[in-house]
């Protein structure tokens, strides 16, 4: 079943570069209109319009940079190379999501005292996943505001949103202004799956209370956030968002002319982004998903599983949009990743997916499908992760439940369905774009 629900949403109006100081008001968010553009083929993000403007908004501050090897503008060049090119601009602080800054990152960052920083952008490093989730104190004090610029996956397991939303806390308690600079959703923003977290599952990895396929922006999940007091403590950040110019939310992210960049290691085209959705519920199992092959989240296997069997199993599921081919694979460690991939060095029997359309696949449906039957055809050698992972992964006890129970694969996705609905319901009041 496919549970692909076709979104009307808000458009935000396009304003003449007169109306630049006056900007879109939420109760404690601000979007700048951005300027009519409509007669341009092409699609403009944040950096574009803010670029336009020839970054004034940011002149003679002081700034920290939340942002990864994403944060290009339609040319391709990164957003720190155009603020280091800038002269009324200083970038202070460098704040680094999960997986780094660049893949360089290692070999070029140096240590003064006992802080990092990049001597080419000449600013401090500030890691804001892992010991610590949130700047520290040290790193606001000198900060006129923090810039946020970074693709995310449009998939709830990422940690971007989780980090924003850690920055925003931080600013709020430092009255710092923060600003988002807005890029798609790549997934498309009118299709959303998978059931809303319940607060007792909530995690880094499912930090709001969001559906697997959220179907937003980054700009708009900041501002949801910041509206709803989602912030902890229910503080509110001084949040402005620079929105895209010309995006729908019926645009997969390669109807852009920007340069695809991969957003995770493992995420390298928009279609292992699409499977991502479902197979990231793979972590919370002892399934292989791919890693250590070249079809990370393309993959399924296990050295104790048949991939024949299970095959022949999701075949007479007729899922929509994918097909399944038998594969014996050995998963291997690769030097740039630092995580050993389940069954490293052994030979795995599992299935390929091939998604032959898109826009009628359905990457949960298809990746429960493959969980439940492996659970059921391999009792004794499937396994759950410890501490039920998988629960914190799906935001929901009911695959764990549902897969114990016995029933039919099929059965699973409706019952999600009512998530789907409210939430969409609920988000029309924060969506930017139509």
């Amino acid at each position: 079943m496919i549970r692909e629900i076709h979104i009307r949403s808000h458009v935000i109006k396009a304003f003449l570069w007169l109306s630049l100081l006056v900007g879109q008001q939420f109760n404690h968010s601000i979007v700048m209109p951005v300027p009519d553009l409509s007669f341009h083929p092409s699609i403009f993000y944040g950096l574009d319009v803010l670029e336009q403007m020839d970054f004034k908004p940011l002149y003679g501050k002081t700034i920290g940079v939340f942002t990864n090897q994403t944060a290009v503008n339609r040319q391709g060049s990164h957003l720190l190379d155009l603020l280091k090119a800038h002269p009324k601009i200083d970038v202070e602080i460098i704040f680094l999501p999960q997986y780094g800054l660049f893949a360089d990152q290692n070999k070029r960052f140096k240590i003064h005292g006992n802080q990092k920083y990049d001597p080419i952008y000449k600013a401090r490093i500030v890691e804001v996943f892992g010991r610590n989730v949130k700047p520290p104190e040290w790193s606001m004090r000198e900060l006129d505001l923090i810039l946020i610029d970074i693709q995310d996956t449009g998939v709830r397991y990422s940690t971007y949103v989780a980090t924003m939303t850690k920055i925003l806390e931080v600013a709020s308690e430092w009255n710092t202004p923060v600003m988002v600079l807005d890029r798609p959703n790549p997934l498309r923003g009118d299709r959303l799956d998978g059931p809303v977290v319940r607060p007792q599952f909530q995690s880094f990895e499912g930090y709001h209370l969001v559906p697997i396929r959220h179907g937003m922006t980054l700009g708009e999940l900041a501002i949801m956030a910041n509206e709803m007091g989602w912030i902890k403590g229910l503080k509110r950040a001084n949040l402005t968002v620079i929105p895209m110019a010309n995006w729908k939310r019926s645009y997969w992210l390669d109807k852009s002319e920007h340069p695809w960049i991969s957003p995770q290691p493992k995420i390298k085209t928009i279609r292992t982004n699409l499977a991502y959705v479902g197979f990231g519920l793979l972590e919370g199992t002892n399934l292989n998903d791919g890693s250590g092959t070249n079809r990370p989240y393309m993959r399924a296997g296990a050295p104790w599983l048949s991939g024949y069997h299970l095959a022949e199993k999701l075949v007479s599921l007729n899922l929509p949009g994918v097909e399944f081919r038998v594969v014996e694979y050995v998963p291997r460690k690769k030097d740039e990743n630092k995580t050993v991939p389940m069954y490293v060095n052994k030979v795995c029997s599992g299935v390929d997916i091939v998604i032959t359309d898109p826009n009628r696949y359905d990457p949960l449906a298809t990746a429960t499908a493959i969980i439940v039957l492996a659970n059921q055809l391999y009792p004794r050698e499937f396994k759950w992760d410890e501490l039920n992972r998988i629960d914190m992964l799906f935001g929901h006890s009911q695959l764990r439940v549902f897969a114990a129970q016995g029933k039919p694969a099929n059965y699973l996705p409706p019952l999600w369905l009512k998530d789907v609905l409210k939430f969409n319901e609920f988000r029309q009041k924060f969506l930017l774009y139509q």
